[in-house]
């Protein structure tokens, strides 16, 4: 695995762009803007909506309380991600977030919907696991 894993490293460094850092830093950039979007969208909307909100995450066994902290978690980890600021850390704390919310709310695989949440969950994880390990980018608060 480790020589096919050299050969194309080897192949694709005779590319001109794939040895430009400033493309790999805006890479990085609009990949944080593509993940934070659904987590900041999703906090904002839990704030008009409230009360369905609350009664939804009871409907899971979730206590409604927490609500606040979610919202907290989506919007504001989502802004932290989208400007790169403790990037590795809300990186990694979204992924834990993530996971938590997936095996809560998208564990009814006798639905497809729910099942294909469940996946598309995981890949935004596993997003976020490439961030912590990547850092931000230049184009960042974080600047790594």
């Amino acid at each position: 695995m480790a020589a096919g894993a050299a050969s194309c490293r080897a192949l694709l460094s005779g590319v001109p762009f794939m040895n430009n850092p400033a493309l790999g830093d805006a890479a990085k950039l609009i990949g944080r803007i593509l993940l934070a979007l659904m987590f900041v969208l999703a906090g904002w909307s839990k704030i008009s909506g409230y009360a369905g909100t609350q009664a939804y995450m009871a409907s899971a066994g979730v206590p409604g309380i927490l609500l606040p902290l979610v919202i907290i978690v989506e919007l504001i980890g989502g802004l932290m991600i989208v400007v790169g600021f403790k990037t590795r850390l809300v990186a990694l704390a979204l992924f834990a977030f993530t996971i938590v919310a997936s095996v809560l709310f998208h564990m009814n695989w006798a639905q497809p919907m729910q099942q294909l949440l469940f996946m598309k969950n995981l890949a935004v994880a596993g997003g976020f696991l490439v961030l912590f390990a990547a850092g931000a980018g230049a184009y960042s608060v974080d600047k790594d």
